[in-house]
């Protein structure tokens, strides 16, 4: 009986492995053999998530094919696999991926340290702040006076509750764009609301149109649905959305859906600007697509002088196109799990009719915590506070980059949560591998892309700050001058740090 659960196919995996380049080897520098470099190169995707555990993978001469390389360099490299227990085979069944006996099994998007590493690693994965006390206790404490009522009820608001349906509606009036509490459904974070989305418009091999790079957890999310991603390119820098490429793009492959982050994209930190945005709307109309705009990070803009446009909904008065999902995890505390959908009240009864087979509706508690912030004003100051705490991080992560790593290139972005680095021609996926190592945790450009793209990149957060900071920017110049040497970060253990 054959063990793997899935199959990746010669040309795809050869498009995985093509995109690994690193910097030409410097003078002393040592190349691999080439089997001993496809090795590694099929164990970086393995250990990324981008290949899953338990993958079926292409026979030697198909691979060889491929790769433009002999049948003996394939065969060579899955040895050597074998040997490291990344690859299990047994005859007339195949190889298929594996991970060695006691490694905890690769994580395909961007799941938070856990917290006893905290002490040796520094995690640059998570952009996610510590939350904005007081106002979580107080948040909490006012909801615990406003729950006796409810406790009364059987606790289920499949649309959530009224209250919180109606303060979301108002917040969005009070900016210009008119809603009815029949127009919002509450859900467990963003994710949750995306999640339900997927579902109810895109389908098992249905299209969704995505930035590239976009952000990754969404990324995989949209797969495991088994949706057939579309990428666009981002424009360099923070200019942001082709949108002529976009209009193309939506008039030729038909999404069904198209998924945007137009405040503070993550991870670029583009912002798109009112043209960029009629524009898009205009074209998602045309092509019949269902525009979903992520406001995840909205609320955080970091700079003063920052204008912010209107929000995307705005250009869609009938409500015929857009679909709007905001969040109180990025702006106020991740562990707040509270999403919110804005659409059109069809959509709404669609989304909520469906939701009854998938988690029945939202922590009471939770939404009774965010409605008493948004009643009392305790989220203005809340968020004011988490914007002071980004800026301060994202101005000392910045300087420390410029100080250690001046080669590497990024733009400084005017808000969000997120710095994209372009590594000065090294390997994002090799970078994360011996920053692990060496004591700062990374996650690689190519888990924001499709099939492989954006390998020269890593995505840094603004979650640390001070000395931190400092510490996270040496501990990646110590990683980079690893990986440009060809060598390997073995012999070097983390530090303890204690901020």
């Amino acid at each position: 009986m054959a063990q793997w659960t899935s199959a990746v196919g010669a040309a795809q995996l050869a498009r995985l492995l093509n995109s690994q380049q690193d910097r030409p080897a410097g003078p002393g520098a040592r190349r691999p053999p080439a089997y001993r470099a496809l090795a590694d190169g099929i164990r970086l995707l393995v250990l990324e998530g981008r290949v899953p555990v338990a993958a079926r993978l292409p026979a030697e001469r198909e691979l060889a094919l491929s790769l433009s390389v002999s049948r003996t360099t394939v065969a060579a490299a899955y040895e050597a696999l074998r040997a490291e227990g990344f690859l299990e085979s047994r005859r007339g069944a195949g190889s298929w991926t594996a991970v060695p006996a006691g490694n905890p099994l690769p994580a395909r998007g961007l799941e938070p340290l856990p917290p006893e590493a905290l002490g040796s690693m520094i995690d640059l994965g998570c952009a996610a702040l510590p939350a904005p006390e007081p106002w979580l206790t107080r948040a909490v404490q006012g909801a615990l006076e406003e729950l006796p009522p409810y406790a009364r009820t059987h606790g289920d608001y499949p649309a959530g509750l009224p209250a919180l349906r109606t303060m979301i509606a108002e917040r969005y009036t009070a900016r210009g764009i008119p809603t009815m509490p029949e127009q919002i459904m509450v859900t467990t974070g963003a994710m949750g609301a995306i999640d339900a989305i997927c579902h109810l418009f895109g389908g098992r091999g249905e299209r969704i149109a995505v930035e590239s790079p976009s952000y990754a957890n969404i990324l995989q999310l949209m797969r495991e649905v088994g949706a057939r991603l579309v990428p666009v390119a981002m424009a360099e820098g923070l200019t942001g959305w082709d949108v002529d490429r976009w209009r193309q793009v939506l008039r030729d492959a038909a999404p069904r859906i198209a998924y945007v982050v137009a405040d503070f994209h993550n991870p670029t930190g583009a912002l798109a600007d009112e043209d960029q945005r009629r524009r898009l709307v205009e074209a998602a109309r045309s092509a019949g697509t269902v525009l979903v705009a992520d406001e995840t990070m909205i609320e955080l803009w970091l700079d003063e002088d920052v204008s912010m446009p209107r929000q995307v909904c705005a250009f869609d008065p009938a409500g015929s196109t857009v679909v709007t999902v905001g969040s109180a995890s990025k702006a106020f505390w991740a562990g707040m799990r509270i999403g919110w959908v804005r659409a059109a009240p069809d959509v709404i009864r669609s989304l909520v009719a469906a939701r009854a087979y998938a988690d029945l509706g939202t922590p009471v508690l939770e939404q009774l915590a965010v409605n008493w912030l948004f009643s009392t004003g305790g989220w203005e100051q809340a968020v004011e506070l988490r914007r002071g705490q980004a800026r301060e991080n994202r101005d000392a992560l910045v300087a420390a980059m410029r100080r250690e790593l001046p080669s590497w290139e990024f733009e400084v972005p005017q808000g969000g949560l997120t710095l994209w680095v372009r590594a000065g021609g090294l390997s994002g996926s090799r970078l994360a591998e011996v920053g692990e190592r060496v004591g700062v945790r990374v996650p690689s450009g190519p888990r924001f892309g499709v099939d492989g793209a954006f390998e020269g990149y890593v995505r840094l957060p603004f979650t640390v700050g001070g000395a931190v900071a400092d510490e996270a920017a040496a501990r990646l110049a110590a990683a980079a001058r690893v990986v440009e040497s060809g060598g390997s970060a073995g012999g070097e253990a983390p530090r303890t740090f204690v901020a």
